[in-house]
């Protein structure tokens, strides 16, 4: 299958290569051996890091005085 770039390095990947994977809203890219590589990625990871730090009572004030902290 081909996709085209855009002007705008934009490239709108064929719905068949999409579907075939885990459906994914953002994908890490890396070039390796010469070919551009999409590896679809879950966002959500993050917001589940999110409610564990609440369900924890870890407060953005704690983060920050913990990186303070770490920093000295």
């Amino acid at each position: 299958m081909l996709a085209k770039l855009t002007s705008k390095n934009q490239i709108t990947l064929p719905k068949a290569i999409v579907s075939s994977v885990d459906v994914a809203e953002y994908f890490e890219v890396a070039v390796e051996n010469g070919r551009i590589v999409l590896t679809p990625v879950r966002v959500q990871q993050a917001q589940a890091v999110r409610d564990k730090l609440q369900q924890l009572g870890i407060t953005e004030q704690d983060m920050e005085d913990a990186i303070a902290w770490a920093r000295r």
